[in-house]
């Protein structure tokens, strides 16, 4: 089987009612980015970035995979699929994908506020995490989540399944998040390359195809392609 690796950012989630990590004005749910998704915002006022990632992971226990999500687990049938994504949520696991690599954390699960990097996760769920809940040593509970400043450590991993990739797949970001959106130039020279985005995009690459539409409908029509790359 071909190894297709496909690269999910927040266009993939949209359409099931998932709100964008930040707008154009710094803002995320009427929060300022820096105080809920900086390192520094946390020491400030941890029970307020507990707060603001309790009610994402509230809003997310109602949130369904869309047909984006699905279509990209239906893929696993024909080819040896790695999904690499910078959602934190749950749907490419709701979707069926079977492999996935969350760049930039989950928000369904928590670590210890001392372990930086290669943390042993605790999984919530949907419920909320207060001031006072520790680990076995007492240890402040936080989100796992990678916010601004802090390094990715699951991104050597993702490095590595796309530089082995024999088509890649890009879906519902517009490759602007590094280093995220540098995992592209992982990718061996020449490999098919598909970009589905509503909005125009630049890529200098040879073999880089764009299908300008939303997620859901782009993947419908990446499936017919598919068929030609078995």
């Amino acid at each position: 089987m071909k190894k297709l690796v496909v690269l999910t950012g927040a266009g993939v989630s949209a359409e099931s009612g998932i709100s964008t990590f930040r707008d154009s004005n710094g803002l995320w749910e009427n929060y300022n980015v820096a105080d809920v998704a900086t390192i520094e915002g946390w020491w400030r006022n941890r029970a307020l970035v507990l707060e603001f990632y309790n009610q994402r992971r509230a809003e997310l226990a109602d949130k369904k995979p869309n047909e984006a999500h699905k279509l990209i687990a239906a893929l696993e049938k024909d080819f040896d699929v790695t999904v690499v994504t910078q959602n934190i949520d749950n749907l490419h696991e709701q979707g069926g994908s079977t492999k996935i690599i969350h760049l930039h954390g989950e928000s369904t699960k928590v670590r210890p506020e001392d372990c930086e990097q290669d943390c042993k996760t605790i999984d919530v769920g949907y419920k909320p995490v207060n001031l006072g809940d520790t680990d076995s040593r007492g240890v402040q509970l936080r989100p796992n989540i990678v916010w601004f400043g802090e390094a990715v450590p699951k991104f050597d991993a993702a490095a590595r399944i796309a530089s082995q990739a024999d088509i890649m797949l890009i879906v519902g970001t517009s490759l602007q998040v590094y280093p995220a959106a540098g995992l592209v130039q992982y990718a061996p020279a020449g490999i098919p390359i598909y970009l589905i985005d509503p909005k125009p995009i630049h890529l200098n690459m040879k073999g880089f195809t764009q299908i300008e539409d939303v997620a859901t409908k782009g993947m419908e029509r990446f499936m017919e392609i598919a068929k030609t790359l078995k």
